[in-house]
């Protein structure tokens, strides 16, 4: 190789070095203050309503929310495994699953005073870009369309990390955009308040676009795409369906429609969108009415290992986890997510270790977290039992190791691969219709021969010991 050439590749290699960079994904940390590991199981935690917690131990439990050393210890860990990302996305929820009485407006504006001041020690050089979950309010859920003191108050709590535009938008109605930082072609972040379009929000249910939302959003991502931006989305509470409960939507359905619209239309300026608020790890694509894959939407998994009381949802809980996003500086192109985690049984008998629980390119074998290769990984888990087997335990954290069967991967394939509401139901009557009772027993056969009955069934002995939350399933 000659001189000019070895100096064409090195500039190569440089400018691709540069061009990568990483942020951290972290959402629903639900601090509950009041966790004890006491010997008495029905005070150990608030968060467990009249569910008895016995043996609770010191880093938390499954049927609470997370004490201080549990959210404290998932920050340090970020730290320490990735100590300057490029930002943080903060996705909400940070005070307890407790009935309102239990908290009021200065409890919860101190909890994300307390978490807000946690993240500034541990990455004080470090842009976040936060959001408000449907817990960061009181009462819960009922977050308003127009300006609030709640609003005024986490504007200036995050003032360190927001623009005086951004701050206006955000006191107005807990919205806002920024453009990122540092060299390259102009790229944005939209951080939204989806808790508007909650559908247990009574507050928005008589409103077309409660606080001007919608037409904001449109009017930004137009101003994006003239000035050649691209764009990332982020929010709580995500369209769609939750893929533990069969039919269980998040957004009001004309709320849902106008979402999805409005992803249709600006695909092509949005490279990404990242939410939180069901706990577990999955995707939502989004597709064009001609079945192209056009927009991909990554769910990330909770700090707090809390047990969703909502009925009919089996195995509910899930280990802690965080994540890092390796992506393209300049396309926003996510390149890579590598999701760490503690498994919280081993850190209340041993001790706690924060690990790498999987990448996603290595685990699925895909080129990149794009739509498109989202869009492949999709048609992996429809194809492969063995990639959707994955996939289910990834899904909590490694908390539920059984097998998902006929209507837990209908559940699973239908709430990823459909967004809307109607082409959802006819997933769900497709998937349905072509299910076959005699395959699935083959498929529970053929799982158990697999990895070995006898010691499947010792190991979940095992593991319902560490875990004598499991003693109630269905809560």
């Amino acid at each position: 190789m000659d001189l000019q050439s070895f100096l064409l590749l090195l500039i190569q290699c440089r400018t691709l070095t540069a061009a990568k960079g990483y942020f951290w994904h972290i959402t629903d940390l639900h601090l509950d203050p009041q966790y004890s590991a006491v010997p008495d199981p029905l005070k150990v935690c608030p968060s467990a309503g009249i569910q008895p917690v016995t043996n609770a131990g010191a880093w938390g439990n499954y049927l609470c929310d997370a004490p201080w050393i549990l959210v404290n210890s998932s920050i340090y860990a970020m730290k320490e495994i990735l100590p300057a990302p490029d930002f943080i996305l903060w996705t909400g929820d940070d005070t307890p699953h407790v009935p309102d009485e239990k908290l009021g407006e200065q409890a919860v504006l101190q909890i994300i005073k307390n978490l807000t001041n946690l993240i500034r020690h541990v990455f004080p050089d470090t842009q976040v870009y936060s959001a408000m979950g449907n817990h960061d309010f009181h009462p819960k859920n009922q977050l308003p369309a127009e300006e609030h003191q709640i609003y005024r108050t986490t504007a200036e709590l995050w003032r360190p990390w927001l623009s005086d535009h951004s701050v206006e938008t955000f006191r107005a109605g807990a919205f806002y955009s920024q453009l990122l930082s540092g060299p390259g072609p102009a790229r944005r972040m939209i951080v939204l308040n989806t808790n508007l379009y909650y559908e247990n929000n009574n507050e928005t249910i008589s409103l077309e676009d409660p606080g001007g939302q919608f037409q904001w959003l449109q009017d930004t991502l137009t101003h994006a795409a003239d000035a050649g931006e691209k764009v990332y989305i982020i929010g709580h509470v995500p369209p769609g369906f939750f893929e533990k409960k069969r039919g269980k939507m998040w957004f009001r359905e004309h709320f849902n429609q106008r979402y999805t619209e409005i992803i249709q239309k600006y695909h092509s300026v949005i490279v990404a969108q990242f939410f939180g608020h069901h706990h577990t790890d999955s995707f939502r694509m989004f597709y064009s009415s001609t079945g192209t894959p056009i927009s991909v939407m990554f769910l990330a998994p909770a700090v707090t290992p809390w047990k969703t009381t909502l009925p009919g949802v089996h195995n509910g809980a899930n280990n802690p986890g965080i994540r890092v996003f390796t992506y393209d500086r300049d396309t926003l192109l996510v390149k890579d997510m590598v999701t760490h985690y503690l498994n919280l049984t081993n850190a209340n008998m041993v001790a706690p270790e924060w690990k790498k629980e999987y990448s996603l390119k290595e685990a699925f074998q895909i080129p990149d977290g794009s739509v498109q290769s989202m869009h492949l990984l999709l048609e992996k888990l429809k194809r492969s039992q063995d990639h959707l087997q994955r996939y289910y335990q990834y899904n909590s954290v490694q908390y539920d190791q059984t097998y998902c069967d006929d209507n837990c991967q209908t559940d699973h394939l239908c709430a990823i691969s459909e967004v809307d509401f109607v082409r959802y139901s006819q997933c769900i009557q497709a998937q349905n219709a072509a299910a076959s009772p005699s395959a699935s027993m083959l498929d529970v056969l053929l799982f158990y021969s697999m990895t070995g009955f006898l010691t499947l069934g010792l190991w979940g002995s095992v593991s319902r010991l560490g875990h004598e939350q499991d003693l109630v399933v269905f809560v």
